[in-house]
């Protein structure tokens, strides 16, 4: 059996990380290198970084931060947020990057899936997913809903559906945010998880909710994710990585010790 993940994220705007409640009335809290420095001598076993306001704003990513970040740290970093081409890809991966995240563009330009996919490898590629639920529609069986450019943008296109197809697209993995979940500390929307870790055949992230190391569990168990991402949890030093780890490998959940 293969670990399970703790995955830090870093969502950053203008420069900083700052969090948000369900992709609103974000804060400031702090300096994403040293807060990568900082994880990472921590114990994370990857960190995620998102531009989170540039496919919203129609501008690239952050290079030079990526860059900083990349430089700090020596365990898997994937970045999202402004990648909208296959240049944009590589110069994520050229700036140190080992993953690369795709969320709008994505749904906008499918291709760009398989492009990447061919051209750097599946391994390479996280579809990123920001999902609402919306309750069961005749276009939208599964009642989740994909949303885009930063929760602003509905498009009317099944989660489920989305993420079948990413797969079959190329992605190597999902990572899975609930918009509802997402800052409110209140656990991860297990029934989203569970539904799409169960229907393919590709690693799941959770993304969204965590604030205890007890949804950590649940995810990773009943939610049969792969991987948990965490941040107010941490950014808020309510819990260290080695806690959550502890937590877990207590619970029976294999992880990497840290310790």
């Amino acid at each position: 059996m293969l670990s399970k993940r703790i995955i830090p994220c870093l969502d950053v705007r203008e420069g900083r990380t700052t969090k948000g409640i369900k992709f609103q009335n974000n804060v400031d809290i702090g300096d994403p290198v040293e807060m990568a420095r900082f994880y990472y001598e921590a114990g994370a076993d990857e960190i995620v970084f998102y531009d989170i306001t540039a496919s919203h704003e129609k501008r690239d990513i952050m290079i030079d931060v990526v860059r900083r970040v990349a430089e700090t740290i020596f365990i898997p970093f994937s970045v999202g947020g402004g990648i909208r081409t296959i240049d944009d890809m590589r110069a994520v991966l050229l700036a140190g990057a080992e993953k690369v995240s795709v969320n709008s563009a994505a749904v906008k330009t499918p291709e760009i899936i398989s492009s990447g996919a061919k051209a750097f490898g599946s391994q390479c590629i996280v579809l990123g997913m920001d999902v609402k639920f919306v309750g069961e529609k005749e276009n939208i069986p599964s009642g989740y809903e994909i949303v885009i450019n930063g929760g602003r943008t509905y498009m009317g296109i099944d989660a489920l559906e989305w993420a079948l197809k990413g797969q079959d697209l190329g992605a190597g993995e999902i990572c899975l945010n609930s918009i509802d979940a997402d800052g409110t500390c209140d656990g991860y929307e297990i029934n989203l998880t569970s539904l799409i870790s169960n229907s393919v055949n590709i690693p799941v992230i959770a993304s969204g909710g965590a604030g205890m190391p007890e949804h950590l569990y649940q995810v990773l168990t009943k939610g049969t994710a792969d991987a948990a991402l965490i941040a107010s949890m941490v950014h808020y030093d309510n819990y260290t990585i080695s806690d959550i780890k502890n937590y877990l490998d207590n619970k029976g959940v294999k992880v990497r010790k840290s310790w």
